[in-house]
């Protein structure tokens, strides 16, 4: 998501240059009143677009979460891996498509580029299959407070890594999202280790893949056609990919005696949902880079701080998870240290 983020940013100085160039002509005296309309209904239009990309942006990420907790616990689905591999498949088709039809533009797949891209793609797989693993067992609220350990791990990572220092505010934000995850813990009235397990190693290999992405992406725009390697490009490398390890991982797990028995696959509403969780997982990328190009990282990361509150509160509602006093106090307490930690890095890189 780091580099995605600072691959679209760049692309804020198109619009902002020229809302700069009407100002100077304004001071000048060249526009007229008509102009200076024009340019305000511009501007509006601008925070338009922003608030609605936000909106967006917020809806789709929280629903794929609540749409994977539905399907694996709801449906009782005990076939995580092939639900992460049909929701990839469905993204390969779509972003295929769009690249066919020349909507978006996205990179060749060579094999240069795939052997460079392949380890990052193996740490991408296993986030996501730890992710579905752990949502199985956990409530969506413990979820997104537990993921908090991975801005921990991250950041501890970044300092040894490539020696970044961090200020006190955002140790101090760490700290607290360490805290409001074990109190988080201890207090979880439907607490299950295996589910915990699972989301601690989904934490490691989260931010084992932002710190390994930074320094594989330098390398693979090398070895582009282009010289590039946008969203797009990322999404279907990354699925396509994560498509023939998948089908392993699917009879390593031995899913297959599984998906043979279970009367899941025989309702057309099941199948209705795991596609409509595959359109999601695009629509957050779309959504994503349109949101970044709108407003900037900052906004970005804090609204994706924010964007934790009422997915949690949804989660608990939806899924009629059994809490009690200490800990709806926790997971608040963690979401408020997430947005504290925005806040810190936001500081942190004004100053930089």
């Amino acid at each position: 998501m780091v580099a995605i983020e600072k691959g679209l940013v760049d692309g804020l100085s198109l619009p902002m240059k020229a809302i700069g160039n009407d100002e100077m002509d304004v001071e000048g005296g060249f526009l007229g009143k008509g102009r200076e309309k024009a340019r305000s209904t511009m501007l509006v239009k601008i925070h338009n677009q922003a608030l609605l990309s936000g909106v967006a942006y917020c809806i789709s990420s929280c629903s794929m979460i609540l749409v994977n907790k539905y399907v694996l616990s709801s449906y009782d689905f005990n076939a995580g891996i092939s639900l992460m591999l049909y929701q990839n498949f469905v993204s390969v088709v779509l972003v295929s498509m769009l690249s066919f039809s020349r909507v978006i533009s996205t990179e060749p797949l060579t094999w240069k580029l795939i052997k460079v891209w392949f380890p990052v793609n193996v740490i991408f797989v296993g986030m996501l299959i730890t992710s579905m693993f752990s949502l199985k067992y956990i409530n969506v609220a413990m979820v997104t407070v537990l993921k908090n350990v991975t801005n921990v791990i991250t950041a501890v990572g970044e300092m040894y890594l490539f020696n970044k220092r961090h200020d006190n505010r955002v140790w101090a934000a760490l700290f607290l999202m360490i805290i409001s995850a074990i109190s988080g813990g201890i207090t979880d009235l439907a607490f299950h280790a295996v589910g915990y397990t699972w989301q601690l190693i989904n934490c490691f290999l989260t931010a084992s893949y932002s710190l390994t992405l930074r320094r594989v992406m330098d390398t693979a725009k090398q070895v582009t056609i282009s010289g590039n390697l946008n969203e797009f490009s990322m999404v279907l490398l990354n699925n396509t990919l994560s498509l023939p390890l998948g089908l392993l991982l699917i009879f390593v797990f031995n899913e297959v005696d599984y998906l043979s028995r279970t009367p899941l696959l025989r309702l057309p509403t099941f199948w209705l949902v795991m596609t409509f969780s595959g359109f999601l997982g695009l629509a957050i990328s779309f959504t994503s880079m349109w949101f970044l190009h709108q407003t900037g990282a900052t906004t970005y990361s804090l609204v994706g701080s924010l964007n934790k509150i009422p997915l949690s509160v949804a989660g608990i509602l939806l899924f009629k998870v059994p809490t009690s006093l200490e800990n709806s106090a926790s997971i608040f307490f963690g979401l408020l240290a997430g947005v504290f930690f925005a806040r810190a890095k936001m500081r942190e890189r004004s100053q930089s």
